[in-house]
């Protein structure tokens, strides 16, 4: 009798659900589903973000209604840390003194929005497969790997829960298949009585907006003409997605700003004078799958961020040319 209580409480722990079609192409129709499901899914919930041996909590909670999206994210650890966003204008709350920065232009790459609403070039740079079926916070979710073609981009696993679509856990994999960063929800409530916090649906105060002294993007980016300068090495599938002229805070000129993206990953470039650093950082840093590497070029200084492993970066970066050149 004994061995049975014990063969069954060993069951209960150890079966996982079968998953026939694991391995199977994925439809474009459910990656669709995915990527909407963020951003039309009431959901409140609290998730872990590991990287580079450390692991950070955050706590977020998702309104959709008739006046757009809405959305709060607080940290659970260190000093306060909250981002509030209504639509594309979102509220930065940094530190204890409610310092706030305010900006217009949100381009809805975080956790658990990850996917692109616009998949076209997914299937040109990875392939894209189910995995195992797996219960995440409670949810039954289906795996997806997005492996990639070449070695300039990292493989993507993401469970997404198999009634909304929503993703539950995402997973950015080097190429020998270890952990670069993780994010999964550990405790979520879907749909149902969200509540709705003034702080998430409510507009800015006045006196909040008064608080800002951040130049929002949308007032002071313009495309410009910037052909003297050309990256010459973009990875196969990276596409030019904005090319732009942007004020920099607390620096003398402004920033040319190259932007590209293979429908995953994004691979942002920066040029600017050195006359705007005098204690400037070269070389290379991370924060999980951020790879930031910065290097002189002349009188500039070039600096490129990407989701991307550091040679990608790197190998961006080297390839900055002036016309001439």
């Amino acid at each position: 009798m004994k061995a049975r209580c014990a063969l069954i409480v060993v069951s209960f722990f150890t079966v996982a659900p079968a998953f026939a079609d694991s391995g199977r192409q994925v439809d474009i129709d459910w990656l669709q589903t995915i990527a909407f499901a963020t951003h039309r899914t009431d959901y409140s919930g609290t998730f872990v973000y590991q990287h580079n041996g450390n692991m950070e909590t955050a706590r977020i909670t998702h309104i959709s209604d008739q006046n757009g999206e809405h959305e709060k994210l607080e940290s659970l650890e260190g000093p306060r840390r909250e981002f509030i966003r209504n639509n594309k204008e979102i509220l930065w709350y940094l530190g204890d003194h409610k310092t706030v920065q305010v900006e217009r232009q949100y381009s809805g790459k975080s956790f658990p929005a990850l996917l692109p609403e616009q998949l076209s070039a997914l299937n040109e740079n990875y392939l894209i497969h189910t995995a195992e079926q797996a219960r995440i916070a409670g949810f039954d979710t289906q795996a997806i790997v997005f492996q990639p073609k070449d070695t300039l981009r990292y493989a993507h696993k993401m469970w997404a829960h198999k009634d909304s679509g929503l993703l539950l856990k995402a997973v950015v994999l080097d190429e020998r298949r270890q952990m670069v960063e993780q994010y999964t929800f550990i405790q979520l409530k879907i749909g149902g009585d969200i509540e709705r916090m003034q702080e998430i649906t409510g507009q800015p105060t006045t006196t909040l907006q008064q608080q800002s002294h951040f130049t929002t993007p949308s007032e002071t980016i313009t495309q410009t003409a910037t052909n003297d300068w050309k990256i010459v090495a973009i990875p196969s599938g990276f596409k030019k997605i904005m090319e732009v002229r942007r004020p920099l805070p607390g620096k003398k000129t402004d920033a040319i700003h190259f932007v590209f993206s293979d429908g995953l990953a994004g691979i942002s470039v920066f040029i600017e004078t050195l006359g705007n650093h005098f204690n400037r950082k070269l070389g290379l840093s991370n924060r999980g799958a951020i790879h930031v590497y910065s290097r002189e070029k002349g009188d500039y200084l070039v600096t490129v961020v990407g989701e991307v492993p550091p040679r990608t970066v790197m190998q961006v970066a080297d390839s900055v040319r002036y016309r001439g050149q």
